[in-house]
């Protein structure tokens, strides 16, 4: 036997630096921590702290998204209740415009609906056509600019939103 296969390397007992591994990479050698139990349980708690605020995060967006749905949903039914009314308050109005002995009531009609959150849209003859706003069921004239020329139904704005478009009908000029 040779002289450099009898002497085997022991290994130590108390070692002051933790082990290493030698690779070769691209020519110098580097060295590599190798696993120790104090590494896998950091390496463990890293990964589970992780884990912990992505689930923390979910949940946080789910909160959010389902307090939405809950706002949306009270929103549409407020529309659906309000949308109700619509046709009585069409028949007023119309009763309104056609007994001139009712007009003192349509600035307690207008308070009312201010009240409500709801307002008319204005159909003013004249104004500018918004296809936001209004509905065109009939077209007059030739031109490129859209003027309101008669309110056929009026529309109304709930909380700023449109509950139902104004129909009218539009003459064109230019």
């Amino acid at each position: 036997m040779d002289n450099s296969q009898k002497t085997q390397e022991t290994p130590l007992k108390h070692a002051t630096k933790p082990e290493t591994s030698k690779e070769p990479s691209s020519g110098a050698p580097t060295e590599k921590p190798l696993k120790t139990p104090e590494n896998d349980a950091s390496t463990k708690i890293a990964e589970l702290t992780n884990d912990l605020q992505r689930t923390r995060a979910d949940f946080e967006n789910y909160r959010k998204n389902v307090e939405k749905d809950k706002e949306n949903l009270r929103k549409l039914t407020k529309f659906a209740e309000v949308s109700k009314f619509l046709p009585l308050l069409d028949d007023l109005d119309r009763a309104i415009s056609a007994y001139s002995e009712l007009k003192p009531l349509e600035k307690n009609f207008q308070k009312s609906l201010k009240s409500l959150n709801l307002e008319k849209i204005n159909t003013k003859k004249g104004s500018e056509f918004d296809p936001a706003f209004h509905e065109a069921v009939m077209t007059e004239g030739e031109g490129s600019k859209e003027h309101i020329a008669e309110t056929l139904r009026p529309g109304y704005l709930y909380e700023g939103e449109v509950l139902r478009p104004a129909m009218v009908k539009v003459i064109l000029s230019d």
